[in-house]
């Protein structure tokens, strides 16, 4: 028996609860790990998720939880990272208002992808202040940095002023 997942399992995808149930069973394990969403789907448009320039590291965080409880939205404000946030669609204003009153620049560069690396992939680029989850779906990565100026999509984006 085999169960396929995309990207790795183990970054917001079960992928350790799942093997916790089965070794649990007594039923044999082996994880083949692939590459994160949080990587291949920017780079799919052109965004490096670090750059040493710009963002000196990343951040993964999940927009939704099982028990409704949120990320510390200031301190990944102050974090000054790349944020990849997985399965924010649903709260994406929330996300995107709650950073704002943290202190993160509203022109900062973000975007939001669905359907990462897949032929029905579709992206909008926009900034901190002005993105729309509007006619999109899960699943989708929504990516907040400067790094999003280097995305290459039709949109212009403008450059956020470096603090």
């Amino acid at each position: 028996m085999a169960r396929l997942k995309g990207g790795d399992p183990f970054v917001f995808g079960r992928g350790g609860e799942e093997v916790e149930a089965l070794r649990a069973h007594g039923i044999e394990v082996e994880v083949i790990p692939g590459i994160t969403a949080g990587t291949a789907v920017p780079a799919s448009i052109g965004i490096p998720v670090t750059h040493r320039d710009l963002a000196r590291g990343v951040t993964f965080v999940t927009g939704h939880t099982r028990d409704g409880t949120q990320p510390d939205w200031q301190a990944l404000a102050r974090a000054r990272t790349t944020l990849v946030i997985y399965m924010g669609l649903g709260g994406l204003q929330r996300i995107l208002s709650s950073l704002q009153e943290a202190g993160m620049d509203p022109a900062t560069p973000a975007c939001v992808i669905e359907n990462g690396t897949l032929h029905n992939q579709k992206q909008r680029v926009a900034t901190l202040g002005t993105l729309s989850g509007d006619g999109f779906a899960s699943p989708a990565l929504v990516v907040i940095g400067d790094v999003v100026r280097f995305a290459r999509v039709a949109v212009a984006v403008p450059t956020a002023k470096a603090a």
